[in-house]
């Protein structure tokens, strides 16, 4: 495999610096002076890497579904049914063990903030979550077909998880002294066996 260019990598590494900043700043003081500080560049590289802040933006809504991605089909591997599969992605994306990565859900919260300001990051923001959606459905279908079960409320059933994924990375940035630590993952897997259970037969 051959290795990233240096502008590839420089990219990564300013991408990693907007999102250490907004973890600490927010998007909005998280100038390109703290960016460049961060990422040990000098400003100007910055603008030969990416035009403006904005980019550096939209280049880290892709990198975090990049990884997410990646992390879910780490875990996913082994899985040898419909239902370890299932319970991988919960484990990936609320799970608290290696990978996890708070700094990662404070900015894709920030990012969220973005998306309601700006049609651009809404645009990148809109294709991420289809693209969680679609991903969902593909799992819980999966796991309602093995237990022969209907999948009328597939559509429902994916909306609700990915809303609770979304509401637990707010908490868990916005006021993280009062959830329960690790509460997430478990009982969201837990929530969706019951619906599933509880669902007419196919």
């Amino acid at each position: 495999m051959s290795r990233k260019s240096n502008s590839e990598q420089r990219r990564a590494q300013i991408v990693q610096a907007l999102m250490d900043t907004m973890a600490e700043h927010g998007y909005e003081k998280a100038t390109i002076l703290l960016i460049a500080r961060r990422a040990q560049l000098a400003p100007g590289l910055l603008h030969y890497h990416f035009h403006s802040k904005a980019e550096i933006l939209l280049a880290l809504v892709q990198a975090l579904a990049g990884a997410a991605r990646q992390r879910y089909l780490a875990l996913a591997h082994k899985a040898t049914n419909a239902d370890e599969r299932l319970a991988a992605y919960v484990e990936a994306r609320l799970g608290l063990g290696e990978g996890a990565d708070a700094g990662a859900v404070a900015a894709w919260v920030v990012i969220g903030a973005e998306a309601v300001r700006q049609s651009e990051v809404r645009a990148a923001y809109q294709h991420a979550v289809d693209t969680e959606m679609a991903l969902l459905r593909e799992l819980l279908s999966a796991s309602l077909a093995a237990q022969r079960k209907s999948t009328a409320n597939v559509e429902a059933l994916a909306a609700a998880l990915l809303a609770l994924m979304e509401g637990t990375f707010q908490l868990a940035s916005a006021a993280p002294a009062s959830m329960p630590v690790g509460y997430a993952a478990p009982l969201a897997t837990q929530l969706v066996r019951r619906f599933i259970d509880a669902e007419p037969p196919a």
